[in-house]
């Protein structure tokens, strides 16, 4: 077995040799990359550098034209549909929280779960124990536990966002990508949602893409610059930030 072999079969997530076009438009050129199980890193660079695609690409939104796509070891994700993916243990958080304004936190976590178990479903669901215990502690886990009963419309923006990884949460994914968590929060919601995702990573590999440079900071990870679909740089935040190219194409400006 040679060293690549190695890396794919133990890391969490291994990109190698990714290639998508668009209408002769690279936006993912040679990509390759290798997250370990559970680790936390952060993805940044300018827009139109292929983080968006990169998800699609790891969700089964969008197929490769070329390259290696796995999820632990094993799975090559290139040729599974996105429920498939999401079965599998993939959760995915959008930048724009859709949670269920007129239902309540708990309501909202209930139903994501309900949706992981479809195989359970029936008209005459009802909370188990366990389920109970899960929902508790996601709701702890999001600090949210003083507003189960509150209805998701009333929550601030920051909270929504809280609410949404709680429901990813709620699925016990393996991979979370989470997509900005903190655009558009306050500094204190901020600093919340970094102790928070550190939280979520003590046992789930965590995928971060967000723009803000004072949180990734926070966060204290490996980060990976993307720009024009491939592999800038990748090392500490300072190793990154100042690296002529990422300060040139993403940070100088």
């Amino acid at each position: 077995m040679n060293v690549m072999d190695d890396r794919a079969t133990s890391a969490m997530l291994y990109l190698d040799g990714v290639h998508v076009s668009f209408d002769g438009f690279h936006a993912i050129n040679n990509l390759s990359l290798t997250i370990a199980p559970g680790e936390m890193r952060a993805i940044i660079g300018p827009n139109g550098a292929g983080k968006t695609t990169m998800m699609d690409i790891i969700t089964g939104k969008t197929k490769p034209d070329e390259g290696d796509v796995l999820f632990d070891g094993v799975t090559d994700l290139t040729r599974l549909d996105e429920t498939q993916i999401a079965e599998l243990g993939i959760g995915r958080k959008f930048q724009k929280p859709t949670v269920f304004d007129s239902q309540t936190l708990e309501e909202n976590l209930q139903l994501a779960y309900k949706t992981s178990h479809a195989v359970r479903k029936t008209l005459f669901w009802r909370k188990t124990a366990e389920e109970t215990e899960r929902l508790d502690k996601v709701l702890e886990t999001i600090r949210l536990t003083d507003s189960r009963d509150r209805l998701a419309g009333n929550l601030s923006h920051g909270q929504k966002q809280w609410l949404e990884i709680g429901m990813l949460l709620a699925q016990d994914p393996k991979l979370l990508l989470v997509d900005e968590p903190v655009a558009g929060m306050t500094d204190v919601e901020t600093h919340q949602t970094a102790e928070l995702l550190k939280e979520i990573n003590k046992d789930k590999t965590v995928v971060v893409v967000e723009h803000d440079m004072t949180f990734v900071r926070e966060l204290g990870v490996r980060v990976t610059c993307l720009h024009e679909g491939s592999v800038l740089a990748e090392g500490t935040l300072d190793q990154v930030s100042s690296n002529e190219r990422v300060i040139e194409v993403y940070l100088g400006r």
